[in-house]
């Protein structure tokens, strides 16, 4: 249904994750995969939503000279989001360690931010979704990071592993966000800018 919609147009997902081209093709969507190396460095005064809005604008910014009038470029960044601390992908073993013990009872927000970007216009929106954990052993931590290794993932965990089974415990929002992009909203942001 989206496909039709966007018949005329050419769409461009700038993400190396599997998981949100997953979601494109589950859409029935035709697109390109662009990818670009992209610093993630952001001004140090933005909070939460700020960030990754912030980082999805960087990373469509990179893309402006070379898009053709019918091209609809999308760009994204995920952050985790606890006690007023960004937590991004982690930089070792041991990061990804302490970053799920301060995950551990405890309620998150998982802020997902999504650029979509034409030579006509362009469209920044993110969603919010809170997800909280049972206490987690050390153990447990440790059997998930041996078994998993999630250090490509925004708070070294990825919600349809072994660590979401387990761990957590509610989860008020979008699913598909805490995977990596909020898909309900994308569909409607995608029909709407077709227009």
């Amino acid at each position: 249904m989206l496909n039709e919609q966007l018949q005329n147009y050419h769409l461009i997902l700038a993400s190396g994750s599997p998981r949100r081209q997953q979601f494109f093709k589950e859409l029935g969507l035709d697109f390109e995969i662009r990818l670009k190396e992209i610093e993630e460095v952001y001004p140090p005064h933005l909070q939460a939503s700020e960030i990754t809005d912030y980082l999805a604008e960087l990373k469509a910014s990179a893309f402006t000279s070379e898009l053709n009038p019918n091209d609809i470029l999308v760009t994204s960044d995920t952050i985790v989001w606890h006690q007023n601390e960004c937590l991004g992908k982690p930089k070792d073993y041991q990061d990804a360690f302490q970053m799920l013990q301060k995950l551990s009872a405890g309620t998150h927000q998982v802020i997902t931010s999504v650029c979509l970007k034409s030579n006509e216009k362009s469209e920044t929106f993110h969603a919010i979704t809170h997800v909280t954990f049972k206490p987690l052993t050390d153990n447990e931590i440790r059997y998930y990071l041996d078994h998993y290794q999630p250090f490509d993932k925004a708070g070294s965990y990825a919600i349809q592993e072994w660590i979401g089974y387990i761990g957590i415990t509610k989860i008020e929002g979008s699913y598909t966000n805490v995977v990596g992009m909020p898909m309900q909203l994308v569909y409607n942001k995608l029909l709407n800018f077709a227009i």
